[in-house]
């Protein structure tokens, strides 16, 4: 297979077909209440009405959900009553943290600023007393490099570079030959767990993930871009975690 030219820069939905083979399974969470009260405050009450409906606040949207950890849960919403926006809530049973990323496609391009914008809030859930860490922005990441395979044709590196920034390269599939340095963002939720966010600058693509880099090296995430033709599109993904190695840096730390 030929590496790709500059020219030849993939859209959202190429380079994400198939990205799901090596995702998790879909979690059923049908007659199930969830409250989730936000660090500002507001409060997001869901209803799952089967596998794949659910009530937020009220309103109906589809969801989908993978149990991550047996008491840990990654919940997307790809909202159909909003166009161009998700959101994604990930929440323990045990703990009764939870932290939420809103995702929003920007009606235009702006130079310099990714188009797809996220949000980020720590919550807590109803049932019992939190416990544990408040989820928040972490450091943790910096320094490590790790190989993501999605699918028999997607393979990616990543390499984090800083708390707002990390550099990606595709070593197998459709962007093979491609790379770039992005914007991202890292919370932990849980020993081991972390929220990992990246939204790019050339194409108009964020996602949300859950690096499990503690219990199984695993990740689960969605997508949220713009695709070739300019409509608004979802996508899951998920698969393995292979570590090849972390870097401290010496005297001045990265932001």
């Amino acid at each position: 297979m030929s590496d790709p030219s500059p020219d030849e820069w993939r859209t959202y939905d190429e380079f994400a077909a198939g990205i799901d083979t090596y995702r998790l399974p879909n979690a059923d969470l049908t007659g199930r209440e969830l409250t989730v009260t936000l660090d500002d405050g507001a409060k997001l009450e869901l209803r799952f009405l089967d596998g794949e409906r659910l009530t937020l606040n009220g309103v109906e949207d589809p969801y989908d959900a993978v149990a991550v950890r047996p008491d840990v849960f990654f919940v997307n919403l790809p909202l159909t009553s909003v166009e161009g926006e998700a959101l994604t809530i990930v929440y323990s049973t045990t703990t009764h943290r939870a932290m939420t990323v809103r995702s929003v496609i920007g009606d235009e391009d702006v130079e310099g600023t990714p188009r797809v914008s996220q949000t980020f809030h720590a919550g807590t859930t109803d049932g019992g007393e939190p416990t544990g860490d408040v989820p928040g922005p972490s450091r943790d990441l910096i320094g490590k490099r790790n190989v993501y395979r999605y699918s028999p044709n997607h393979l990616y590196e990543h390499v984090y570079l800083s708390s707002e920034r990390y550099c990606w390269q595709c070593v197998e599939g459709v962007q093979r030959g491609h790379g770039d340095v992005d914007m991202s963002t890292v919370w932990k939720f849980a020993d081991g767990l972390y929220l990992f966010c990246f939204r790019e600058f050339r194409i108009a693509v964020a996602s949300v993930w859950l690096h499990d880099l503690g219990y199984d090296l695993r990740t689960t995430g969605v997508f949220l871009g713009i695709t070739g033709d300019g409509r608004s599109e979802h996508s899951r993904a998920g698969g393995h975690i292979y570590p090849l190695g972390s870097i401290s840096y010496p005297d001045v730390q990265p932001v």
